[in-house]
């Protein structure tokens, strides 16, 4: 049983080592430059389903918007490898700016005929998305106390995702009264000025080392999908996260059929990701003590869990119902995710991570893009509704792998301490 003084210091140490995140000036930085490209992030991509959803009237062709914006992971692998061969803050920085840039072409989408250009502003926005993601977490394992990276994931997370409270209302908002080009223009800004944050780090990197002249670019890649396979802790995190997002692919082609079953029109869906939000912003603040307590496979296993139960009482065409179902799945949702990164970059080598983080995000993520697909076909031909409820209760096969493994002794907390091999 645990007693006072123990729930205090409990709580004490938990306030401490959020407070040590926060005061830390590289990653308050960080937090800054998530929550402002977030935002518009946010907007944009709840917006450019609306927007083709009222250009065509097409629910599959809205869902396939959220699919171009995933469907880059499926070679994450090979673009993972440029965080590897240069200085990963100047590649964050420049990464920003050429979003910035690029969303400026979609001034030009003003009717159907002109959506190719949304479409491929999109599957470069997912392309530039993997690179700066797996620079970034490279960078954040090389700047914060691997203690802490819990906490800050943890954090991170709560800062991308609680833009969900304001910026799908503000990016439909605004589309409403001045249409997608406007939205495009907030975003280019928020990715300009995450670019001047970035710059402002303060991160010693060394250059990288050349890799010997056999070791091209398949080869290196091979390298990371070899090492994170081969990890008897990261394979399962990873494999389990991979299969859950795919079951939340399916359920994110099926969000706009939802509004529509419940009588809303495609605005109401910014409503849902804003109770989604909710859930994934208390579930980020607790992520820390959580993974301290429960350790990463109970941690993501009771997450994916509760994502499953939500999915299948979604299929309830109440909206009292589905909002809490949009906040549960918020909660349950990153937690797998919190849990796979945080184990990538606490055991894996520097001189690796950037490619072994592009590895592990494909893995997690590509499975989404494929249920989009699938799912933008799917709602065309099934009922919503029975779709939902078979989502939900498949998606609990996630959680078998997680609670089968046991980690073998002395597994953890070594690598990154240990790096084996050239830096590329």
């Amino acid at each position: 049983m645990t007693t006072q003084p123990e729930r205090t210091t409990r709580t004490a140490r938990t306030k401490w080592a959020a407070g040590r995140v926060l005061r830390d000036r590289n990653a308050g930085l960080y937090l800054g430059g998530v929550v402002v490209s977030g935002f518009g992030t946010s907007a944009m991509w709840l917006v450019s389903g609306i927007w083709v959803k009222d250009l065509t009237g097409s629910d599959g062709l809205a869902a396939l918007c959220v699919f171009a914006l995933w469907a880059p992971t499926l070679i994450g692998p090979a673009l993972g490898t440029l965080a590897d061969r240069t200085r990963r803050r100047p590649l964050l920085v420049w990464t920003n700016l050429g979003l910035a840039v690029l969303l400026l072409s979609l001034l030009a989408v003003d009717s159907a005929g002109t959506l190719w250009i949304l479409f491929a502003v999109l599957l470069l926005y997912g392309a530039a998305g993997v690179v700066h993601d797996a620079a970034e977490s490279a960078l954040v394992a090389q700047a914060v106390d691997t203690r802490l990276l819990g906490d800050f994931n943890g954090l991170r997370m709560t800062a991308n995702e609680g833009m969900k409270l304001l910026a799908p209302l503000a990016g439909a908002g605004l589309y409403a009264a001045y249409g997608g080009a406007r939205v495009a223009l907030l975003d280019a800004f928020t990715f300009a000025l995450a670019a001047g944050l970035y710059t402002l780090l303060r991160v010693h990197e060394p250059k990288p080392l050349t890799a010997p002249a056999p070791a091209g670019w398949r080869a290196r890649t091979a390298e990371g999908a070899r090492y994170v396979w081969s990890h008897p802790a990261l394979r399962p995190l990873v494999l389990a996260g991979g299969t859950t997002m795919l079951f939340s692919g399916l359920n994110g082609a099926l969000v706009y059929a939802v509004a529509e079953g419940l009588g809303h029109s495609p605005a109401y869906v910014g409503v849902l990701y804003v109770a989604q939000g909710v859930g994934s912003v208390a579930v980020g603040l607790a992520a820390g003590p959580l993974l301290r307590r429960l350790g990463e496979r109970r941690f993501a296993g009771y997450g994916i869990a509760l994502t499953a139960v939500a999915v299948t009482v979604r299929s309830l065409p109440y909206d009292p119902v589905v909002l809490a179902s949009a906040a549960a799945v918020g909660v349950g949702l990153p937690c797998v995710l919190i849990a796979a990164l945080t184990a990538v970059q606490r055991e894996t080598p520097d001189a690796l991570l950037g490619r072994t983080t592009a590895i592990a995000n494909t893995l997690l993520f590509a499975p989404t893009a494929v249920g989009l697909a699938l799912g933008a076909g799917l709602v065309e031909l099934v009922d919503h509704r029975v779709l939902l409820a078979v989502l939900g209760i498949t998606r609990l096969v996630t959680v078998a792998p997680l609670l089968r493994y046991r980690a073998p002794a002395g597994a953890r907390g070594t690598a990154r301490q240990a790096p084996t091999g050239p830096a590329d």
